[in-house]
């Protein structure tokens, strides 16, 4: 009888933790609600590696949210590509573009970093509905800059995310500029440690309402939020957020600069329940000879198990 109470108790957590229904029953009996456990056991992680971790979870279906650091401006790397991806179907629903676009490479398209496009002879002929699907499931850097160019920029998609109230939301640049800011700095360190060159801002929060609208068919309309979700779970990247998860759908989408930055947010979905993750990370001091490659697998994974716990807290009940 206590556990259904608490799970009808609509129990909404922060970083400034607000007493509800659930706590005042916790405090009544002397055991922690069951979303403060999960609260705990997420936090136990964060605590496990050493990087700044920015949380946001929402069950949709519930209301409930647990956020840790989730209102500061963090980069998103290539998570920017969702509110693309999003800014790309409004311009589609409005008959600007369309799916069926025809894009033919050029030698001067081509971007370093994830991708397969790159890779392809000049001439290659693409549609939009290729190169947006190619954004989202390899993370392909030259399809993203294409796109940035098809809707204009990144002024639109900035427009969009304000007139959705995603203020924090902000398109900083093409991965050309990201890549050539690279390219001129002393050091990947030294590069990240002076943050001029974000590609792209976010709190962890905002993303996630974005996520929201997505799933709530509420991005630009339902058939384009489908797609969007479509091509999301398609993403072939899947050691962080589904990592650890079962009995879910997991549409999501990463973003990274390893070891420094290491990104995903996603939606957890099945006939029940729909939650929202969204977990960035931020981290700044690295030891001379600390290896990167292991460094960014310990958070990933950390990543993994903080979905893990959000699954299975959502599976049981």
């Amino acid at each position: 009888m206590k556990t259904r109470a608490w799970a009808l108790a609509g129990l909404v957590l922060s970083t400034g933790m607000h007493l509800s229904t659930a706590g005042l029953l916790a405090a009544q009996t002397g055991t922690p609600a069951p979303l403060e456990r999960l609260r705990s056991a997420i936090e136990q992680i964060t605590r496990s590696v050493d990087t700044r971790w920015g949380i946001y979870i929402k069950c949709l279906d519930t209301g409930e949210e647990i956020a840790m650091s989730a209102d500061q401006s963090m980069d998103t790397m290539s998570v920017i590509k969702v509110p693309l991806l999003v800014e790309a179907f409004r311009q589609i629903e409005a008959g600007r573009l369309s799916l069926k676009d025809r894009y033919t490479l050029t030698p001067g398209d081509r971007r370093p970093g994830t991708g397969v496009i790159r890779s392809l002879d000049d001439g290659a002929v693409l549609t939009l509905k290729d190169l947006l699907t190619l954004m989202v499931i390899v993370s392909d850097n030259t399809a993203t800059d294409v796109v940035f160019q098809k809707v204009g920029g990144t002024e639109p998609v900035n427009a969009l995310m304000r007139s959705y109230g995603l203020t924090s939301i902000r398109a900083t640049g093409t991965t050309d500029v990201w890549f050539k800011a690279l390219a001129a700095a002393s050091s990947s360190a030294a590069f990240h440690a002076a943050g001029t060159t974000p590609f792209g801002l976010s709190s962890p929060r905002d993303m996630g309402k974005l996520l929201e609208r997505i799933v709530s068919g509420e991005a630009v309309s339902r058939s384009a939020s489908d797609q969007m979700l479509q091509m999301m779970n398609g993403q072939i990247y899947r050691t962080r957020i589904p990592r650890y998860v079962s009995g879910f759908q997991v549409p999501h989408k990463t973003g990274d600069f390893v070891p420094f930055i290491v990104n995903d947010v996603g939606v957890l979905v099945n006939d029940r329940h729909r939650i929202v993750v969204s977990i960035f990370t931020d981290k700044r001091d690295l030891a001379p000879n600390q290896p990167t490659a292991l460094v960014g697998a310990y958070i990933e994974d950390a990543i993994g198990r903080i979905a893990e716990q959000v699954a299975n807290y959502y599976g049981f009940r």
